[in-house]
């Protein structure tokens, strides 16, 4: 047998790893500053409802792939339909990762810079101005720079270890960690006066604030929130052994990815709200806005470091699984040089990454299409690679894999009736493609 399959020593380091996977800049950066931009409540009830009707099942397509073949994206593909065109939906999984990691990576160092000056004091001080604090951040070469090595060293240091030994015992850790820090958060932010406003805002649905862009928003977002495809699912439960229910897998992942984005939604809008600040900040909610928050509260800087630490954390789960399928894609030639491949991939990382970490300065004036470096690879991978990638697992698992095929792998140990199977692939078939193609045709548009 391949050393490189069945790894996960239990179904819960699976799951963790998945939800840690899903669960990252969307879940607790993104999500919040939509909603507050997006109608509140309702928009959260409509990227709960599209994520159970229409990510749940794009999950569970990419768990069938990488269960069902045992291998990672690449050869997945290649084992379902060889010597054809849809052996490139893996290796676009693999080139979108990697492009997503060059800007990922980024974003992941200033977390990693922030939360360094968070835990020896040097954000929540008398004299803080968080926009300043910020633009000092992303507009130094060297501060960006080296929160990108830093950032990038703790993924090969992890990934480096392989799926037991690194992935899944640091997701055991980080996960469970993840959800203490955020039960803290959660319950500090109910405790302040005028929180109950917020958690109205964002809980109690007002359809008349949501428009069609808030609609597509919500549709992306439950897409984007599973890190689903790239396929980096499929490599994930590529190392899943055979007796695990693939649908009960999928549930638990999208239940978690749910929770924490009710928990940072909770964590975030009672706070805005306690303080009079607007909900509808936007990206800059977290490193501006928030800063500004946590100074006017007792402990504050003891809770700002908790908060930037969970978000680290959650930042480097979504990240280990975009190595992940990298990494496995290349040991397939090589199964013996998983520290070096990791290593290699590591430095071409920082490389690739250092124009998107100078566009908020050396390169600030350079621009592609109207857009700086780091914003043109964000809406080549968000708003393009992505759908696409999407749609092009859905086409495949419907009208390619063989029907008997992705039924014995939906049902097997799932306990489940065939009539659950049936509303699964009447999904995909119908409503999954459709909503694809929509939410693509916009974001391209916007």
């Amino acid at each position: 047998m391949n050393e490189r399959k069945g790894q996960w020593s239990t179904k819960l380091g699976f799951i963790l790893s998945s939800a840690g996977a899903a669960i990252g800049l969307g879940a607790i950066w993104k999500l919040p500053y939509v909603t507050g931009t997006s109608g509140g409540g309702a928009f959260f009830l409509l990227f709960v409802l599209f994520t159970l009707a229409i990510g749940l099942p794009m999950l569970i397509a990419e768990f069938i792939i990488g269960r069902g073949t045992q291998k990672e994206a690449v050869s997945a593909y290649k084992k379902l339909a060889p010597r054809t065109a849809w052996t490139w939906i893996g290796r676009l999984g693999v080139v979108g990762c990697f492009l997503l990691l060059s800007f990922y990576s980024v974003i992941g160092g200033w977390i990693a810079v922030y939360t360094g000056k968070a835990l020896v004091g040097q954000i929540i001080t008398p004299s803080l101005d968080a926009s300043a604090l910020f633009g000092e951040v992303t507009g130094s070469p060297m501060m960006t720079i080296v929160g990108l090595i830093i950032f990038t060293l703790f993924n090969v240091l992890v990934v480096g270890l392989g799926i037991q030994n690194g992935i899944e015992k640091a997701n055991k850790v980080m996960m469970p960690l993840l959800f203490i820090f955020f039960v803290i958060l959660v319950v500090r932010a109910l405790t302040l006066p005028g929180a109950m406003e917020g958690v109205s805002f964002f809980l109690k649905p007002d359809f008349s604030a949501i428009t069609f862009q808030a609609v597509l928003y919500a549709l992306g977002q439950a897409f984007f929130a599973l890190a689903v495809g790239f396929s980096c699912m499929v490599t994930y439960s590529s190392y899943l052994k055979k007796n695990e229910s693939l649908p009960y897998a999928a549930g638990s992942v999208v239940l978690m990815n749910i929770f924490v984005s009710l928990l940072a939604g909770l964590a975030i809008f009672p706070v805005v709200f306690s303080f009079g600040l607007k909900a509808s900040e936007g990206p800059g909610l977290l490193f501006v806005v928030l800063p500004t928050v946590f100074q006017q509260l007792p402990f504050g800087e003891l809770f700002f470091a908790l908060f930037l630490l969970l978000f680290l954390f959650a930042t480097l789960t979504s990240s280990f699984s975009l190595y992940e399928i990298i990494v496995a894609a290349l040991q397939e030639k090589y199964p013996n040089a998983r520290k070096k491949i990791t290593w290699f991939l590591g430095v071409i990382v920082i490389v690739a990454a250092i124009p998107a970490a100078l566009s908020s300065s050396k390169l600030a004036d350079f621009h592609v299409f109207g857009k700086t470096v780091f914003d043109a690879t964000d809406f080549l991978v968000s708003n393009v690679l992505l759908p696409l990638g999407n749609l092009c697992i859905a086409l495949f698992i419907m009208y390619k894999v063989d029907k008997n095929f992705t039924k014995r792998e939906f049902l097997a140990s799932s306990q489940l009736s065939t009539g659950w199977y049936t509303l699964w692939r009447t999904l995909m078939y119908t409503v999954v493609p459709i909503v694809i193609i929509v939410v693509m045709f916009f974001l391209i548009k916007s």
